[in-house]
């Protein structure tokens, strides 16, 4: 049996699913941050199984969602420029902005607009059209950003006068500090992002048990990998013993990973970010250093990142920080879905909603 089907084996999480009922004896709320984690937990089924007394509050683990409509407006106003490109991800292009436009429909209006696969592509392009400025968005958190990172390194080295990025990067391990600070959630554990943590490593999540008492576990992506993180948290709770725990070494490092985190710090420094629901959190955000600041497009067109609001009616901000679920949303399933999205919560595949709303059964 190969190592990812055992983890999905269902003897495997009955079993584990058992041990957690025994072991449960108080009520339990656990936050998971990281949008495959989110997936898992509703295409899996495990939502519906778990302990009643176990409650899961899906946090703001989407990198699509998270990105603020004023950056999107931004970058809606980069792609209105003449001879510019606009490069990114696919799923930023069905990312609304403040009145509802997206790049997509500005890529129907005659913008230029590509979709990458990579930031090198962007790099690419920018070598292929001399004749056009290419702005690549870039979004993420620091799963992404050496890549991103690596890209303009590249283009430096290529002498590209003609490549410069929007940073749009968060930083996890802040917010997750903002969100307990603000009262707003309340939660008595976290699964914390694979993906990420293989890049920082644990250290950086050291403040939840130290100041603020809570368990965290990094955990995997499989059903059974989940339900493991969830035991791990349980004892801990029962033993009064908080910690950061590495349930997923096969692909995390204590340390995390040495090279990606040397070129992000080459490339970027540490910034304010602004987060859709969230608001400003200081230390959030990759933005370019001072080395690298002709590549800044923000600065090249003096860009400016307004504050806006998510549309009318749309709960994606207090669904990103666990104080809403989707089916709460008088839009979702309705005027919002994930033909016809209102917020990027049902754009990305990531996202709460749309996981909500192709899993869940208590969609309307």
């Amino acid at each position: 049996m190969q190592l990812s089907t055992a983890f999905q084996d269902p003897e495997l999480c009955r079993g584990l699913l058992d041990r957690l009922q025994a072991e449960l004896n108080q009520e339990l709320a656990f936050m998971e941050v990281c949008g495959t984690h989110t997936v898992t937990i509703f295409q899996s089924g495990l939502r519906t199984m778990l302990p009643p007394r176990l409650k899961h509050v899906s946090g703001p683990g989407c990198p699509v969602c998270v990105t603020h409509a004023g950056e999107i407006q931004a970058c809606l106003e980069v792609a209105g420029k003449d001879k510019v490109m606009v490069a990114t991800f696919g799923d930023m292009l069905r990312v609304p902005g403040p009145d509802g436009r997206t790049l997509k429909q500005a890529q129907a209006e005659g913008a230029d607009v590509a979709v990458c696969y990579s930031p090198m592509d962007a790099v690419r392009l920018a070598q292929k059209h001399p004749e056009r400025e290419v702005v690549f968005l870039g979004v993420g958190f620091e799963t992404t950003a050496p890549a991103v990172a690596a890209a303009v390194q590249q283009a430096r080295r290529l002498g590209l006068a003609n490549f410069s990025l929007v940073s749009c990067h968060k930083r996890i391990p802040p917010a997750l500090r903002h969100l307990l600070g603000s009262g707003d959630v309340q939660v008595e554990a976290f699964i914390l992002p694979g993906h990420v943590s293989t890049v920082i490593g644990i250290e950086p999540y050291a403040f939840l048990p130290e100041e603020f008492g809570l368990p965290a576990v990094v955990a995997g992506f499989e059903p059974a990998e989940i339900l493991q993180a969830l035991l791990e948290i349980v004892r801990m709770l029962n033993a009064d013993r908080p910690e950061v725990l590495n349930a997923y070494p096969r692909g995390v490092a204590e340390q995390g990973n040495p090279k990606a985190k040397q070129v992000m710090a080459e490339v970027f420094q540490v910034t304010e970010a602004t987060w859709r629901g969230l608001g400003r959190i200081p230390n959030s955000g990759f933005g370019l250093s001072a080395e690298y600041a002709d590549f800044d497009a923000a600065d090249r067109f003096h860009l400016q990142t307004a504050s806006v609001d998510d549309p009318p009616g749309c709960l994606c901000g207090q669904v990103l920080k666990g104080t809403a679920v989707p089916s709460e949303c008088r839009l979702f399933g309705t005027a919002c879905t994930p033909a016809s999205p209102v917020g990027p919560c049902m754009v990305s595949s990531e996202g709460s909603c749309a996981a909500h709303f192709k899993y869940s059964l208590d969609r309307t």
